[in-house]
């Protein structure tokens, strides 16, 4: 039977791109294959990024929120892999990190979510594999869809780089003496 999977064309920007990956390198050499496809990605649309690492995939979300918070990418790349042991800790940690993840898509962060969750080491390789289906490479194409629709809907409120330190917040209400936060 034919493939009938489907891939969307590349994204295209008119203006810089910034991504984060955030990465939990437990399995460093799926990490690292993941990594790269999504680099590759990244650099293809003329995006740049930077990468940091967490320590496990239950802390992806959480570094995508502080970064959301604290500096100004324009997207998310989450990476890691979660592979079935003995316990129940698989469901917790595979639910729980998808769960979030979604939570800070729905509040409108454009994140693509690369953690893998497999029964076994094959499953991950083979998902990982850049002369298969990376897929760091398609969660980086999944963010930089998502960046490319906000732009398309929205006015871009955000330059590349980090918030400046300076940035003032004015606060509404009464006006009872200094407006600055």
């Amino acid at each position: 039977m034919a493939s009938t999977e489907y891939t969307l064309p590349r994204a295209v920007f008119s203006q810089p791109v910034k991504l984060l990956i955030v990465v939990a390198p437990f399995y460093r050499d799926i990490a690292d294959m993941m990594i790269a496809g999504a680099q590759a990605e990244i650099e293809a649309t003329g995006g740049t990024f930077d990468l940091i690492e967490v320590p496990g995939a239950l802390e992806v979300p959480t570094a995508i929120g502080i970064a959301e918070r604290l500096s100004n990418f324009d997207g998310y790349v989450a990476l890691g892999c979660v592979i079935r042991g003995e316990t129940t800790h698989y469901e917790t940690v595979c639910n729980d990190s998808s769960r979030a993840i979604q939570m800070l898509g729905l509040q409108g962060l454009c994140i693509g979510n690369g953690i893998l969750t497999v029964e076994n080491r094959d499953q991950a390789l083979a998902r990982a594999n850049p002369d298969e289906m990376n897929k760091g490479a398609g969660a980086a194409a999944a963010a930089l869809h998502l960046i490319a629709l906000s732009r398309k809907w929205g006015r871009q409120t955000k330059g590349v780089g980090f918030k400046p330190l300076s940035e003032t917040i004015q606060l509404a209400g009464d006006n009872d003496g200094s407006t600055i936060a």
